[in-house]
């Protein structure tokens, strides 16, 4: 079967997508077909794009993706022909109409949740549960430092973390993502260019948050390491401005004791019982209406090289998705 789909042959900018027809293969032992009806776009794709994190080339892109099972090996139990499903994983091939896929890794969608909220939803989602509930379990009272915060994850974790009872205190780069932090749940915002661990020791009285969630990497990691309280932790978990460089541990002693990790979702669903449960957890937030989804930018699949050029210059908030 023949479909169109996203490819790159070499890493570099946006203009490496090739918007192409590729040939599927017949389905493997424990696999299913999808039919794409919308697919998340995440900033973990330029990544892939650019070498950052490199895979094996010529390769696909996209982690994420939402859409209705066409056909399944003759194996699988897990899912069944018409079921709508999402998913969020490897290999990287979501940028296409149609893919074959794990179903193990497929997630049955509510039927209160839309296709398109749903492929807006998981990777970002889960990524925001992790961080809250596993990478620093978030406790009521808690002051803790959110970057970028008007973005995909960053709506998310601002919600959850006000129905857990944080202080969130947002950085953004603008005066429109100021007031869109603000209205999913930051109770104070900092800008990008301000000194940030200055504001963020005015803000607490002196004392800091007890946990930062950086997206940013490189440019901010010093900063956020600066905003903590004593025995804080710092959770760096994307590379916007690229990977943090090596750092002595004993920057970590000279801060009052601090900690730091550098999770990634995979590890915390590396089961299909996890990848329900983390799932469960997410919907369930959504259905209560704790949780809305910001789907703000919408491109057809074709375009996605512009939809990464967008991404790329933070012309984008909350949540983008790709329209087969």
């Amino acid at each position: 079967m023949k479909t169109k789909a996203i490819r790159i042959n070499e890493y570099g900018g946006p203009e490496v997508l090739n918007y192409t027809e590729i040939e599927l293969s017949d389905l493997q032992s424990g696999e299913a077909r999808i039919r794409h009806t919308a697919i998340g776009l995440n900033f973990i794709d330029t990544y892939h794009r650019s070498g950052l994190y490199p895979m094996p080339l010529p390769t696909g892109l996209g982690s994420e993706a939402a859409g209705i099972v066409e056909e399944t090996a003759d194996d699988v139990t897990v899912v069944k022909v018409g079921d709508r499903v999402v998913y969020t994983g490897r290999p990287a091939d979501s940028y296409s109409e149609r893919r074959n896929f794990d179903a193990n890794q497929l997630v049955p969608i509510p039927d209160e949740i839309s296709d398109e909220q749903a492929a807006a939803l998981l990777l970002k989602g889960l990524t925001a549960w992790y961080l809250l509930n596993r990478s620093y379990p978030v406790k009521s009272g808690d002051h803790i430092l959110l970057h970028a915060a008007a973005g995909g994850v960053g709506l998310i974790a601002c919600q959850w973390a006000k129905h857990l009872g944080a202080k969130i205190i947002g950085v953004v780069s603008t005066t429109e993502k100021a007031d869109l932090a603000k209205t999913h749940g930051c109770s104070q915002i900092i800008m990008a260019n301000e000194d940030i661990a200055e504001k963020v020791k005015s803000i607490t009285d002196g004392e800091g948050v007890a946990a930062v969630y950086d997206s940013i990497g490189r440019d901010t990691f010093f900063s956020s390491l600066n905003s903590l309280k004593p025995h804080g932790v710092m959770v760096t978990f994307g590379n916007a401005s690229g990977p943090v460089d090596p750092f002595a541990p004993s920057e970590l002693a000279s801060r009052n004791s601090l900690y730091v990790t550098r999770p990634i979702l995979a590890h915390f669903i590396n089961t299909r019982e996890k990848l329900l449960s983390a799932s469960k957890a997410l919907f369930d937030l959504v259905l209560q209406g704790v949780i809305k989804i910001s789907i703000n930018q919408r491109y057809a699949l074709k375009d996605t090289a512009q939809a990464h050029m967008d991404l790329e210059s933070r012309k984008t908030t909350g949540s983008t998705i790709l329209i087969p």
